[in-house]
This record gives C-alpha cells, sequence and structure tokens, in this order.
C-alpha cells in the first residue's frame, strides 16, 4: 500500500514522505495512529506543509545541537571500574554514565546543555576492559565520536582474583543479612 507520512517514523520514513509499505504495518500500525494516509491530494498537501514545518524544526535543532557535537567531539573519557584478573568488570559502564560525563563536559563550553542517555549509541553496556568507540547522535543530522576508557581501579591492580571474589561474597552476605534483620523486624507481632 502506497502511503504518505504525516510524522516521522524511525527506521522507515522522513515527514512527507511518499512510500510503499506492507498492507498490514500500514492498516494497523501507521493510519489508525495517523502518522501516515492514503496517497489523496489532500494528504499529499499536508504531508507537503507538514515537511516544510519539520525541515525548519530540524534545521533549528541542528543549529542548537552543533556547538554541542563540537564541543565533544573526539573527546576522552577514562573510567575507573573494580574488575576481576581476567578483565571483566564487576558491574559496567553504560550509556547513562557515558551521557553524565559527556554533560559536564559540554557544559563547560556551551552553558546549558545536556546530553541523554539515549543519545549515546551503545548497543550495550561495557563490561570489560579497554578503549571503546562511542557515536552520540544529538539529532537526526548531527552526531559525535567519543572515545570511552576502562581502567581497572586502584584496589582492583593490587587484589588478585580470590580476594575480589571475597569481597564481593562478603559485601553480597552483609546485604543479605540486612535485609533478613529488617524483615525480621518487620515480621515480629505487636503485644497489646
Amino acid at each position: 500500500m502506497k502511503v504518505v507520512f504525516f510524522e516521522e517514523v524511525e527506521g522507515t520514513a522522513l515527514v512527507g514522505e511518499i512510500k510503499e509499505v506492507k498492507n498490514g504495518f500500514a492498516r494497523n500500525y501507521l493510519l489508525p495512529r495517523g502518522l501516515a494516509g492514503p496517497t489523496t491530494h489532500n494528504n499529499l498537501v499536508r504531508a507537503e506543509r507538514l515537511a516544510q514545518a519539520d525541515a525548519i524544526r530540524q534545521e533549528k535543532l541542528d543549529g542548537e545541537a552543533t556547538p554541542v557535537a563540537t564541543a565533544i567531539v573526539g573527546a576522552e573519557m577514562t573510567f575507573q571500574a573494580r574488575v576481576g584478573e581476567q578483565g571483566r568488570l564487576f558491574g559496567s559502564i553504560t550509556a547513562r554514565d557515558i551521557a553524565e560525563r559527556l554533560t559536564e563536559i559540554a557544559a563547560d563550553s556551551v552553558p546549558g546543555a545536556t546530553i541523554e542517555h539515549r543519545q549515546v549509541l551503545l548497543p550495550q553496556s561495557l563490561r570489560s576492559l579497554g578503549t571503546e568507540e562511542v557515536r552520540v547522535r544529538l539529532t537526526r543530522n548531527v552526531s559525535a565520536q567519543v572515545t570511552v576508557i576502562v581502567e581497572p581501579d586502584a584496589d582492583s591492580a593490587n587484589l588478585s582474583f580470590d580476594e575480589i571474589v571475597a569481597e564481593v561474597d562478603e559485601a553480597e552476605a552483609a546485604e543479605t543479612e540486612a535485609v533478613e534483620v529488617e524483615t525480621a523486624e518487620e515480621a515480629e507481632p505487636v503485644e497489646a
């Protein structure tokens, strides 16, 4: 089915584009939500107006994002994390961690600049030591490449694998004990 798009559908089409889509996709998703419509004269005129407005909006967004991209492009961020002997992290470095650090970097050059974790294109959290190139997509047309370096923290560098595992086990045991004590206190009957 040939439809004209009234809104951007990520991975499918931009506003104003005319595309051939599967009948079920159009009938069950696009048309009921008002994201697209049949290619009638009125819908084509409407889509053209929406496309012009979207182009103006996108140009403004790109203009605001360009200084932020300039501020962070090529940035190198070093994260220190607790690791075992095989270089695997106890925990991970997430897109949220990277976004927070990038916001700090960008705020130095562009006051009020914020980078959301959704803009950091990290397929999965970083769970091992090393260097990773990460793309940050600020808008549809503006993106920047940054470098994330994960290093062992000072405590990890001095401990053997067995010592690290023992510390993690102790922390988990203490947490479990605290939860059990708290649950036991809540379960005690109150005398009248």
